[in-house]
């Protein structure tokens, strides 16, 4: 998921460096809430694993 995030950041990159502003706003912001939900799952799976040791 966080190589997805990183995808759509560069493909907003692009798309602003050649002047598609609406493009890159909604690259930019799939890219924000997709990084944003890897670190939940992240924290959660760290959570998870720290249960389960005894």
């Amino acid at each position: 998921m966080l190589h997805y995030a990183v995808v759509f950041l560069v493909i907003a990159l692009i798309a602003a460096v050649f002047g598609f502003g609406g493009i890159a706003a909604s690259a930019v912001g799939i890219a924000k809430i997709l990084f944003f939900i890897f670190i939940v799952l992240a924290v959660v799976s760290f959570l998870a694993s720290l249960m389960r040791r005894p």
